[in-house]
């Protein structure tokens, strides 16, 4: 198991993949002739673990591009992030679920990347989803005090770190379907997929219907490159029928890890986690 230093990224995605980590770095390769490429790029967690000299990073949420854009240009660095946090945290102190609201509002409006990242950690779980009208709208996560100094420190080495693993590196971060993540991939390059739960509302601009599930496993199959899927496999209360019907054909390996669904330890189960690979 691989004991390299695990980079956490600033933004939180509901399924992100940190604690899998070592097992994901464990069981792929890169070639140094070909290109990483994400086209549900989320957190970004794997790419900055994986590191590879050349990379295509796409999400269809623009504001997780634009921070990564950001962070990359240097328009965005950890200083940055500390004086916008130090300067909204003692509103949100003083006005709660009211200021959180205005800076919903705001972002709502002005699209910054900033305060993108500002509701990403004081909202509700780390949430990231939008109404029909794409209007972020999750709630607060009624801790007022949430942008603590040790809290924006954390941030801001999160911001730092990122910011060290794209340096000197190739890697192109673009707001676009995942179709177009697909289409000029050769057959040196590697695609790394971890796509949303089918039906639910993610961090996934829309919904994930299962005619759009059934097209990833197509385009998969088809692709010259290699590919990596990253699922859930099954927990004690069901399995997941999609990746046994469409995805049975790719070499699994597989690694137990715990959910959380409160913070009560009774709330911790089991789930086995999938990474299905297709070889050239």
């Amino acid at each position: 198991m691989s004991e390299e230093k695990i980079i956490v990224p600033p933004i939180k995605c509901q399924g992100i993949k940190t604690k899998l980590i070592p097992f994901i770095r464990d069981n792929i390769e890169t070639s140094e002739k070909g290109i990483w490429i994400e086209p549900f790029l989320g957190s970004g967690v794997v790419a900055f673990n994986v590191a590879p000299k050349r990379a295509l990073l796409t999400d269809k949420n623009q504001y997780i591009i634009a921070l990564y854009r950001g962070i990359q240009d240097s328009s965005i660095t950890g200083q940055t992030v500390r004086e916008f946090l130090e300067y909204h945290s003692p509103m949100l102190e003083h006005g709660g679920a009211e200021y959180y609201h205005k800076i919903r509002d705001e972002f709502n409006k002005n699209k910054d990347p900033l305060y993108f990242l500002f509701l990403n950690r004081a909202d509700f779980n780390g949430m990231i989803r939008f109404n029909r009208k794409g209007e972020f709208n999750v709630p607060f996560c009624q801790k007022p005090n949430r942008f603590s100094k040790a809290y924006i420190t954390k941030i801001c080495n999160q911001i730092n770190a990122v910011r060290k693993v794209m340096a000197g590196k190739d890697w192109t971060f673009a707001c676009q379907s995942w179709q177009d993540s697909f289409k000029f991939a050769s057959k040196n390059d590697c695609i790394y997929i971890d796509p949303p739960y089918t039906g639910r509302d993610t961090c996934y601009v829309g919904e994930w219907p299962e005619s759009e599930a059934v097209l990833l496993s197509e385009y998969a199959h088809n692709t010259p490159a290699k590919v990596y899927l990253s699922m859930w496999k099954e927990n004690e209360f069901r399995k997941n029928e999609y990746l046994y019907n469409y995805w049975s054909d790719f070499a699994w390996h597989e690694q137990e890890h715990f959910y959380h669904v409160g913070a009560r330890e009774t709330n911790r189960h089991p789930m086995i986690e999938v990474l299905a690979v297709k070889e050239k």
